[in-house]
């Protein structure tokens, strides 16, 4: 639950609590440049994830100006730069991610304790670079059939719907082993992945409403977790965010299709 502040020196100490975490989020999903927080708290980074959709807006309002840039050339060209960006700002965290599960699914057949070995090899195999390489390349066809102005704003809310994510299969999958995806649980709560939630509704009913769909897409890849490993870690979160914005993209190009 959220404990509101009630006197002014409680609000300007939670302010500044809440600049410090909104930091926190910033240095870990992007490279965006901001102040460097010296003294780690672990505590801090589980509750940095209250921002990660409001960090994923950033990071969408960026791509979209990136790809509208690159449109003025060509719808390639704009998705090219879109994609480029993308990769940069977030220093390709969640795609380093998508390539370890993918070598770990390979090699797994099913054993969470083979999974776990061979996710913690820090050498990337052909599964891992494939789908590295298929993810890229979806991204890239996608963004090139959105690089309209009139896709603009619903670019915004793919990166911001795909960090809501980590909220939710957080609360909904055990963790598979200690580590960052275990460290996100410590201080979710569905009170603040709903409100969340409910303001990205609001935006995309108002924006682009087939985007909503992330109400299903996101409890659908909780549910392929349970299912598949029984838990999930944090390079399986950060796959989960890969597929969840190419989901979106997609299912944003069918809208338009239809």
């Amino acid at each position: 639950m959220v404990d509101w502040p009630e006197g002014q020196d409680e609000w300007r100490a939670a302010a500044e609590e809440q600049w410090r975490i909104f930091r926190h989020a910033c240095q870990f999903l992007t490279r965006i440049p901001v102040p460097v927080i010296e003294d780690f708290r672990p505590e801090e980074f589980s509750r940095s994830t209250i921002w990660f959709p409001a960090v994923g807006l950033i990071v969408g309002l960026l791509l979209a100006l990136s790809v509208w840039l690159g449109g003025q050339l060509s719808p390639w060209i704009g998705a090219l730069f879109g994609l480029v960006f993308w990769v940069g700002i977030t220093g390709a965290l969640h795609l380093d991610g998508m390539g370890d599960v993918a070598d770990a699914m390979g090699a797994a057949h099913r054993s969470p304790q083979r999974f776990l070995e061979v996710l913690r090899d820090p050498h990337i195999g052909a599964f891992g670079v494939i789908a590295i390489v298929l993810q890229l390349m979806a991204k890239l066809v996608l963004l090139a059939a959105l690089t309209g102005p009139e896709f603009l704003p619903a670019l915004i809310l793919v990166p911001a719907w795909a960090r809501w994510g980590p909220l939710i299969w957080s609360l909904m999958v055990p963790p598979l082993a200690s580590g960052t995806g275990e460290r996100f649980s410590w201080s979710i709560d569905w009170q603040v992945a709903g409100i969340a939630g409910i303001i990205l509704g609001i935006f995309s009913l108002w924006l682009a409403p087939s985007l909503l769909l992330a109400f299903l897409i996101v409890p659908a890849i909780s549910i392929y977790w349970q299912v598949r490993l029984g838990g999930v870690t944090g390079d399986c979160l950060g796959t989960s965010v890969e597929v969840t914005e190419s989901l979106l993209l997609l299912v944003l190009v069918v809208a338009v299709a239809t």
